[in-house]
């Protein structure tokens, strides 16, 4: 999780300084050239702006979000944030592990899934021996749960 928090703060860093530094130097270079209304540098740097902004209010506020999460709420015995499942996908006969994150740290590829993904969901809450139907666009996969390591396993 600290990770996360630091990713998060690392590029709300970098952010920060193109928006309080760089951009501001880019937006009086371009009035330097005259006519605001034709002048594409200072319409792109005020675009950038108005991005950069928004995308630093989305990641402080996942920051303090990720703040908020009570780990003693997250169960000691069912999949939740931070578990590594492994789970036997019933019509190929074969074992796959997810672990489950945030949405900031999702990598599907590398079997990291967001709890908000419809694997996490189905997943969410599940102990050993359940089995759960996932519907995703390649159709519906049975699964069931063979192993759980839970996040307060994982701090031990």
């Amino acid at each position: 999780m600290t990770d996360i928090k630091k990713k998060l703060q690392d590029e709300i860093g970098v952010l920060e300084y193109e928006y309080l530094v760089e951009l501001p130097r880019e937006i009086l270079k371009a009035r330097a050239h005259g006519d605001l209304s034709e002048n594409a540098e200072y319409h792109a740097a005020k675009d950038r702006q108005g991005f950069l902004n928004a995308r630093i209010g989305h990641l402080k506020k996942r920051l303090a979000d990720m703040s908020m999460v009570d780990f003693s709420k997250i169960p000691h015995d069912r999949v939740g944030l931070g578990s590594t499942v492994v789970v036997l996908d019933v019509k190929r006969d074969e074992e796959v592990t997810y672990y489950l994150v945030t949405s900031e740290e999702a990598d599907a590829a590398n079997g990291r899934v967001s709890t908000t993904s419809p694997i996490g969901r189905a997943l969410l809450n599940k102990e050993v021996g359940d089995e759960v139907k996932v519907v995703s666009p390649g159709g519906i996969k049975d699964l069931e749960i063979r192993k759980l390591t839970t996040i307060h396993d994982e701090v031990k």
